[in-house]
């Protein structure tokens, strides 16, 4: 891991320099994503079976999985993974109920109505990735919001392997309440369901995590489709004193590093003591990791300790940071929560380790990343409706509101908007 000590600005800058993907790089993406887009928009399925082909090495005799596929699958996957899924979709439910929102009236001037419509989306995609592990997770987290909110269909995209979906991917789509499974992946599925094909619907939104591919088809096709976020890749920032327990802190930053070689784990702290006893539990705990080789790269390329002087300066440059997964590790962490103005979601007190939440706590593990937490905000109910707002007004309400209505519409020279309150008063003129 590379330490950092210095001015906010200099960590600042380090922690920002991201080496992730040059925009030489990005560029190539952008091109080969634009031409599997544009394929699909043209030739439907037989273009999502070409890449499925391509990328994946299946050949596909149907798009969509069947009902009787999902049902078998349940009776493959061990019985206490069902259980510990039916318990946290308890949990997510719980939690994600008390975010639903509810329409409003508003009618305290006589002859006026106002109000807002709280509509659930028709149609939405869950997008499930493939890939280096199976994330049953994500498919409750994703589904669930989308259910309490009122979604009338719920499809689910996700690549297929050689040996088809992961019975444990399918019987959390089952569990969760998916209506559509299509083994389809990549920059295609987002193309499938943004543009709709013989076989796919076409969606209102896409949500869900996935590569850059995935990502950057996202991006691309925001405006015919609604997306949730442009995710990146996985973050933990760690905000730890002197009391804080050294191999939990290591046990954490590499429950992310596990992820990706391009996850990101940050250590922010004012004890130096600390410093050198995670960074030497961190190497004694790699050397067990069955997943070492990714977690090893990602710490070595992405693993930073921050030294800063006090608690305050410590939560002054995580906010800037503005982490995907924010855990608090110091003494009486909840009188702190105040401090904290960016962060996706936050973990208080060394017992609230951040898979608490990637699994079971309830809330969700679709979140913000690459420094996004400064303004979006982690997936939830509120992502899958919409609001219309209306208005009513009586001849007599609008009367009284004629002259400042047609003052401001003449002053911006708009005379057509003038006239269409005036001409509803001519007759008595």
């Amino acid at each position: 891991m590379k330490w950092l000590k210095g001015s906010k600005a200099d960590i600042l800058t380090d922690l920002a320099t991201d080496q992730r993907s040059s925009n030489n790089q990005q560029q190539i993406i952008d091109q080969q994503v634009a031409a599997i887009l544009k394929e699909v928009s043209e030739t439907g399925d037989a273009a999502v079976v070409k890449f499925t082909e391509t990328f994946d090495q299946v050949l596909l005799d149907d798009l969509e999985i069947s009902a009787k596929t999902v049902d078998l699958a349940l009776d493959l996957v061990e019985p206490e993974v069902i259980s510990a899924l039916e318990a946290a979709k308890a949990n997510i439910i719980s939690y994600h109920q008390q975010q639903k929102q509810v329409p409003f009236v508003d009618a305290n001037r006589v002859g006026v109505i106002r109000g807002q419509l709280v509509i659930p989306l028709e149609r939405v995609a869950v997008y499930v990735p493939g890939g280096t592990a199976a994330y049953p997770s994500s498919v409750l987290m994703n589904v669930l919001p989308a259910k309490i909110a009122g979604v009338k269909e719920i499809i689910m995209v996700t690549p297929p392997g050689k040996d088809g979906i992961p019975p444990v991917i399918l019987s959390a789509a089952k569990i969760a309440g998916v209506d559509r499974i299509f083994q389809v992946g990549g920059a295609q599925a987002i193309a499938a369901v943004a543009y709709g094909t013989e076989t796919i619907p076409q969606v209102d939104k896409i949500v869900g995590p996935g590569n850059i591919y995935v990502a950057t088809a996202k991006k691309m096709v925001y405006g015919q489709v609604a997306i949730d976020m442009i995710a990146g890749p996985s973050e933990i920032g760690v905000i730890a004193d002197e009391n804080a327990n050294p191999d939990y802190i290591a046990a954490d930053l590499l429950s992310q590093a596990e992820h990706d070689v391009l996850a990101r784990a940050i250590l922010v702290t004012n004890d130096v003591k600390l410093g050198e006893k995670v960074e030497a539990a961190v190497a004694a705990q790699l050397k067990t990791l069955p997943r070492r080789a990714i977690a090893e790269a990602a710490i070595r390329d992405f693993g930073r300790i921050v030294l800063c002087n006090t608690t305050e300066e410590m939560f002054e440059l995580m906010n800037a940071v503005a982490p995907e997964h924010l855990e608090v590790q110091v003494t009486d962490p909840m009188s702190y929560l105040g401090a904290i103005k960016n962060a996706g979601s936050i973990f208080l007190g060394e017992y609230a380790s951040e898979p608490v939440g990637d699994y079971f706590a309830g809330t969700n593990h679709v979140l913000p990343t690459s420094g996004t937490a400064r303004f979006f905000s982690p997936l939830g109910v509120y992502d899958f409706v919409k609001h219309s707002q209306f208005t009513y007004y009586t001849k007599e309400a609008l009367q009284e509101d004629q002259k400042a209505i047609t003052t401001l519409a003449r002053k911006e020279g708009l005379e057509a908007h003038a006239r269409a309150i005036d001409i509803r008063f001519e007759e008595e003129n």
